[in-house]
């Protein structure tokens, strides 16, 4: 699937706004050149949706986020309103200024009319819902279930990263599940900017582990696959004094990759789902296992380690054959680690040249 940038998506978003106010100018105003409402369309709909990405006012998006639904959708709602009326504004000021509309007052281009305004709300709530939907089952998900790619099982090359929170159970004693599925919650989330800057799919949460997948090309692509997986560990390390202050406890993660063929299909009929089949995924599972037998936190593959460069700050350590539960033959194996951030001691006893 043909990636598409962050610029690339916003050009998108802001073609479809534009094409609103051309059909809106086309259908309403006839005797109107259909430019005029697409730049009204544009400086209405951008705005809205530049705080919705969070790009505009993050820091109020966030604190109305915490309200309960009524009062968020509420407050949503007038923030959409005075946007829109200062897009509104700004835009038939410019275009009188520039002498693109000649009204007999200049408040008639500076007050939106009500019937402009439900128009401009309904199109960008249309487009607000078909992106949320969209982060909400991932880009990725959201296309390929859009044209019923996997309608059919389709057989293909991918990576798969497991992470795992070490010591959860002993977390989950002490402090109890409620706290414990906090602790994930928040853990979770901080895996959610390094997968989308790095092209990947959080694919499923089994338990207190997250199973994040790349198509094969595009996550040996630069390394994507082992650079995500360190910038998680990074992001953790550089916050390091707000998860103690938060949970009295840093999370230690553990981590496998590995990558080959699989049978990927869409599955279930109430709760459609895109799953992945077959023994790639079994040995990543497996080979996350090993971490605990061997004692290190990063375990990749040393098939998929072949099928790419590693950044020159992560470290690979050729540990040799190993018997995998459930596979036939062993695995040889590489442990990763990063010049700059130590996630978990290593016994210089397991060292191999």
């Amino acid at each position: 699937m043909r990636e598409i940038s962050p610029t690339q998506n916003w050009i998108l978003i802001a073609l479809v706004l534009a094409l609103s106010g051309v059909v809106y100018d086309l259908y309403f105003f006839t005797g109107q050149t259909p430019i005029i409402g697409a730049i009204f369309a544009l400086f209405i709909g951008m705005p809205i949706l530049a705080f919705e990405r969070k790009v505009l006012l993050r820091g109020l998006y966030r604190r109305i986020q915490r309200l309960p639904t009524l009062l968020f959708i509420i407050s949503e709602l007038v923030i959409y309103e005075i946007l829109m009326s200062i897009g509104f504004a700004a835009a038939g000021f410019l275009l009188a200024l520039l002498g693109a509309l000649k009204p007999p007052k200049m408040i008639d281009v500076l007050i939106m009319p009500f019937d402009i305004f439900l128009y401009a709300l309904a199109v960008c709530a249309t487009l607000i819902f078909l992106l949320r939907v969209r982060e909400l089952l991932g880009r990725e998900v959201f296309i390929s279930m859009l044209i019923s790619r996997y309608r059919r099982p389709m057989k293909e090359e991918r990576v798969f990263l497991f992470i795992d929170l070490a010591e959860s159970t002993a977390f989950a004693e002490k402090h109890g599940d409620l706290r414990a599925q906090q602790l994930l919650s928040s853990l979770f989330a901080a895996f959610a900017e390094p997968v989308r800057r790095h092209k990947g799919l959080i694919n499923d949460y089994v338990g207190d582990a997250a199973i994040i997948t790349w198509p094969l090309a595009r996550g040996v692509k630069d390394a994507r696959c082992v650079r995500c997986l360190f910038d998680i560990l990074a992001d953790i390390e550089a916050n390091a004094a707000s998860w103690k202050k938060s949970y009295g406890h840093v999370p230690k993660l553990r981590a496998a990759l590995h990558g080959g063929s699989v049978i990927t299909a869409e599955v279930g009929v109430d709760h459609h789902k895109i799953s992945f089949f077959g023994d790639t995924v079994n040995t990543t599972s497996r080979l996350e296992s090993l971490c605990r037998t061997l004692n290190r936190p990063v375990l990749i593959s040393a098939e998929l380690a072949k099928r790419m460069t590693l950044p020159e700050e992560i470290v690979g350590e050729n540990l040799g054959n190993h018997a995998v539960r459930g596979r036939g033959q062993g695995l040889d194996v590489v442990a990763l680690s990063s010049r700059a951030v130590t996630v978990l001691k290593q016994p210089a006893t397991l060292r191999r040249g």
